[in-house]
């Protein structure tokens, strides 16, 4: 017999998640299909929060 509590102790599996923007190496920023920085879209940040991205620690000693 399984315990009730267990039906919710365990996680489903994270549901797939697109991100709307993806980084540009030749512009060292994080882009918006359209070619704006994805930084410029008001909606884009209210929704996720930030747009920070790795490049900047791997190419910058001071970050």
């Amino acid at each position: 017999m399984r315990p009730f509590t267990l039906n919710y102790a365990f996680p489903r599996g994270l549901p797939a998640v697109i991100t709307p923007y993806h980084f540009d190496a030749s512009r060292q920023l994080n882009v918006l299909p359209d070619g704006r920085p994805a930084v410029s879209d008001p909606d884009l940040l209210l929704a996720v929060g930030t747009t920070t991205s790795t490049a900047g620690s791997q190419t910058h000693f001071d970050d």
